[in-house]
């Protein structure tokens, strides 16, 4: 994924990080917003305060390492990330486990088997 809002010339220059800074330069078509100018923030960008965070789903995401953690989930408001240090057969069973509780998977994966 790549940032919304990158560093004037980040992609040219391997030392100049993608972290934002405001454009200062008296020719710079990036703080004049010129067109094909890599965008600047503004204000009107925000997401309305209950939707940040929040997975494109609507669900507040929750991260997984075993099974025992499904049972503090709220179904309503929570989906489940299983993390990527899980292995295949405790994967199975977290799986196994949430379709049973109801919960659903953000990142799920078919295990066969």
């Amino acid at each position: 994924m790549t940032k919304k809002f990158r560093r004037q010339e980040s992609q040219k220059h391997k030392k100049v990080k993608n972290k934002w800074r405001r454009p200062k330069g008296l020719q710079s078509n990036q703080r004049k917003e010129t067109a094909g100018a890599p965008p600047k923030p503004k204000v009107g960008r925000k997401k309305p305060e209950d939707k940040r965070g929040l997975h494109p789903s609507g669900y507040e995401e929750k991260l997984v390492h075993n099974a025992k953690n499904l049972e503090e989930i709220d179904t309503e408001k929570e989906a489940i990330k299983i993390s990527s240090k899980v292995g295949q057969r405790k994967r199975k069973r977290i799986q196994k486990k949430a379709k049973e509780l109801g919960i659903k998977i953000l990142n799920p994966k078919k295990i066969e088997g």
